[in-house]
């Protein structure tokens, strides 16, 4: 149904009802949560999936570049790379989206957070748990692999020598805002209602979107996008390198998360307009 079809049925007081329920917004401080299983389970699913995400991701990594000093021809490549990345993110996404939204991102949670998805001890404890479990999927990887893990760098995030930190900071917040608007789109209320006889539909374009971002940006930064990414194997590594751009990991991706959440809850879901049209009718009553 357009626009103008729209227009002319409210105007002969036939408004279509919607298809979709439009849940409230989260309570900001939500304390009743901290009383249920159900929330210490969803912090549990953050951190397994994302030692698992680390694990696979880091591990990848680590073997293509044994691969490279080796054979230059040989290994996964950056798209084997990408590919490793964006299917964990696909499956891993899939498997907890019912149990605690599917976050695996410090800065996926952040961008809920803004947009009232979210209380804030939920996302406190989500980013907790992530980074947590970064750091042991790493450390996992350093215990399975120490030799391999120290030659070849650990999985840490750094920016190339090729760039600038100005180029960095562009390439996570661009990445980020890339990543999280497909999380708020691909969750839309109206999008489930609409596609929720095929359940796989919101996974699939957040794990592409995590796949199409490490293709753009691994040879700027390695592709970080997810502090708790960034977080976890600097931990582990624990190296001069490893923490030097740690800034550009934390407010680049969180920055990027704010302006996805600002344009879908406000341009796309119209709450700028609705804002307006509040105010509008507010002084014309007074």
């Amino acid at each position: 149904m357009g626009h103008d079809e729209i227009e002319e049925m409210e105007q002969i007081g036939e408004v279509p009802k919607k298809d979709y329920h439009d849940p409230p917004p989260a309570p900001f401080f939500g304390l009743d949560e901290l009383k249920l299983w159900s929330f210490y389970r969803a912090i549990i699913a953050e951190f397994v999936a994302t030692l698992l995400f680390l694990y696979i991701g880091v591990l990848t990594i680590i073997g293509y570049a044994s691969h490279i000093g080796e054979d230059e021809c040989g290994g996964v490549g950056v798209l084997g790379i990408a590919w490793a990345f964006g299917v964990m993110i696909f499956i891993l996404v899939y498997c907890t989206a019912g149990i605690s939204g599917g976050h695996i991102n410090p800065a996926v949670t952040f961008g809920l957070f803004l947009a009232r998805k979210v209380s804030l001890p939920r996302a406190v404890l989500y980013i907790v748990a992530q980074c947590l479990g970064a750091t042991v999927g790493v450390a996992l990887v350093k215990a399975s692999q120490p030799t391999y893990y120290d030659q070849y760098g650990g999985g840490i995030n750094s920016v190339s020598d090729s760039f600038s930190k100005l180029d960095a900071y562009a390439a996570e917040i661009m990445g980020t805002f890339f990543l999280v608007y497909t999380v708020f789109s691909a969750t839309d209320p109206k999008r489930n209602a609409r596609d929720s006889h095929i359940p796989i539909l919101a996974p699939l374009p957040i794990g592409f979107a995590v796949f199409m971002v490490h293709l753009a940006t691994i040879p700027i930064t390695g592709t970080g996008i997810n502090p708790a990414r960034s977080f976890g194997a600097a931990v582990v590594h624990n190296k001069a390198k490893a923490w030097e751009d740690m800034g550009i990991f934390w407010f680049g991706p969180f920055i990027g998360a704010a302006f996805a959440a600002v344009y879908h809850q406000f341009v796309l879901r119209g709450g700028a307009a609705r804002a307006y049209g509040s105010i509008r009718s507010h002084t014309t009553s007074v």
